[in-house]
């Protein structure tokens, strides 16, 4: 056994175990007293995890278990993503652990979080396919003990029972592609796949099974039936959790499983997915115009995203990867800066989330108001905000590798998209309201959460940087 391995390529994994014992230790031993500072105490956790992940910075790639674990360099920073992104959401779910049903059930929720992170990054870091299946199921079943996490409220136990069969049938058929690609290859590694691939008819089959299962994973069309009810039914924190963080390390592992092991397969996997790209954005966009309730509206737009990420996955290339990593980047700071606004207004008034609810939030909420439209004008990829530069990069990828069309159809969409996120800023700044959201004034660690996203909302598209960093350490076809 390699320990000094271990030590080296898996410290984020080992970060995140001890992360996880510390929570659930402090859970069973800490007094009533002492719970107010759990919240703090997981923010330092997970900023040591996330420090874990890139301090100091392997750059050379290796192997562990005999090849079932392996590191690249991009390894480190899309966990070092990942790992930030579950901060911000821990910051924001403060308001809603400290409710009096949930109180108790705080180091559930931290524990469960991050054991879904941890088989994330398993998946991520997966050099054999029983690796990558057995992380994929240790992120799919705690993640639908979170969405069922109000398990009193109706709408939560529907959404996580949603969850966990889709999540199942998924796993399932996933795991019949993998069977036909072990008949085939006579292996299961990575490494060792490509040389058995001929783009048989069996094989070919075992993409499409692969695929699905994935594209569950991402919300892609037409695996997206699942997302707007469980997005609309789970706790809000929980909801943001899996809109990002869930998605982009699929959106990650897809790619690389796609230019590691189906490079023989290339022009029937582009296929497949220049098909997926169009129905995803343009599927999710109309129907995300008929949205009422915000947590809906935002269910269509992160599947008109995973769209808009796929655009770099069909590239196939190293420029894709960076562009994917980025605008996972950039992604992140967006959608939780607008599910943080949904958050916290509903925790302070009742539990509002229809568009309604937020006429007239300006007059009596306008920092809220304010970080929403800069959310929203990010996700839409209005410059100078990140939002365009992520939109360009992972246009200007597809567009290299040849898809000319496929861009086109994209930038229509891209139009679409700017009219639904509109709504809900006419409804804030413009469409009266003679009893709208009372004033409040939100927790501190809500109100850290909000400046950092609006940092990265800001920063990201201006600092290139951080689009360089990434860059040095991509791979591709």
């Amino acid at each position: 056994m390699d320990f000094s391995g271990i030590l080296t390529y898996m410290r984020p994994e080992l970060a995140l175990m001890a992360a996880m014992v510390i929570a659930f230790l402090y859970d069973l031993i800490a007094g009533k007293s002492a719970r107010k500072f759990f919240n703090p105490l997981m923010a330092v956790l997970m900023l040591a995890c996330t420090a874990a992940c890139v301090i100091p910075f392997p750059k050379e790639s290796g192997e562990v278990f005999g090849g079932m674990y392996s590191y690249e360099p991009v390894h480190s920073i899309i966990k070092a993503v990942l790992a930030s992104g579950t901060l911000i959401v821990l910051l924001q779910a403060d308001t809603w652990l400290k409710r009096e049903d949930t109180e108790f059930k705080r180091g559930e929720f931290y524990v469960l979080t991050l054991s879904t992170l941890l088989g994330m990054f398993f998946m991520i870091s997966a050099g054999h396919f029983l690796m990558f299946f057995i992380g994929m199921e240790l992120a799919s079943v705690p993640m639908a003990c979170l969405v069922a996490f109000d398990k009193y409220k109706k709408n939560s136990a529907e959404a996580g029972a949603k969850f966990i069969l889709s999540a199942l049938f998924s796993s399932g058929l996933m795991l019949y592609g993998i069977s036909f690609l072990y008949g085939t290859c006579g292996t299961l590694y990575f490494s060792d796949m490509p040389q058995h691939l001929t783009g048989s008819a069996l094989q070919i089959m075992a993409f499409v099974f692969f695929f699905s299962g994935l594209g569950f994973k991402i919300s892609l069309v037409p695996f997206h039936l699942w997302t707007a009810d469980t997005y609309q039914g789970a706790p809000t924190a929980v909801t943001s959790y899996l809109s990002v963080i869930s998605k982009g390390s699929a959106a990650f592992v897809l790619m690389a499983v796609l230019v590691k092991v189906f490079a023989p397969m290339v022009e029937q996997w582009q296929a497949a997915l220049y098909a997926v790209v169009i129905l995803s954005i343009t599927v999710a966009n109309l129907f995300a115009v008929r949205q009422q309730d915000l947590k809906r509206f935002l269910a269509f737009s992160s599947i008109s995203q995973a769209g808009y990420i796929m655009l770099a996955v069909i590239s196939g290339s190293s420029f894709g990867m960076t562009s994917l990593i980025f605008y996972v980047l950039v992604y992140l700071a967006a959608n939780l800066a607008a599910f943080g606004v949904i958050s916290t207004v509903e925790q302070h008034s009742g539990g509002k989330v229809n568009m309604s609810d937020y006429n007239g939030l300006y007059r009596t909420n306008p920092k809220l108001a304010v970080v929403m439209t800069l959310a929203l004008f990010s996700l839409a990829g209005i410059p100078p905000f990140a939002g365009f530069f992520s939109k360009f990069f992972v246009f200007a990828a597809a567009f290299q590798e040849g898809f000319h069309v496929l861009v086109f159809i994209a930038l229509i969409n891209t139009v679409i998209s700017l009219y639904y996120y509109l709504l809900v800023v006419k409804a804030m700044f413009i469409t009266p309201n003679e009893s709208p959201v009372a004033a409040f004034r939100s927790d501190c660690s809500t109100r850290i959460s909000l400046v950092l996203c609006l940092a990265g909302i800001l920063l990201l598209g201006i600092v290139s940087s951080v689009y360089d960093g990434i860059n040095l350490f991509s791979f591709g076809l």
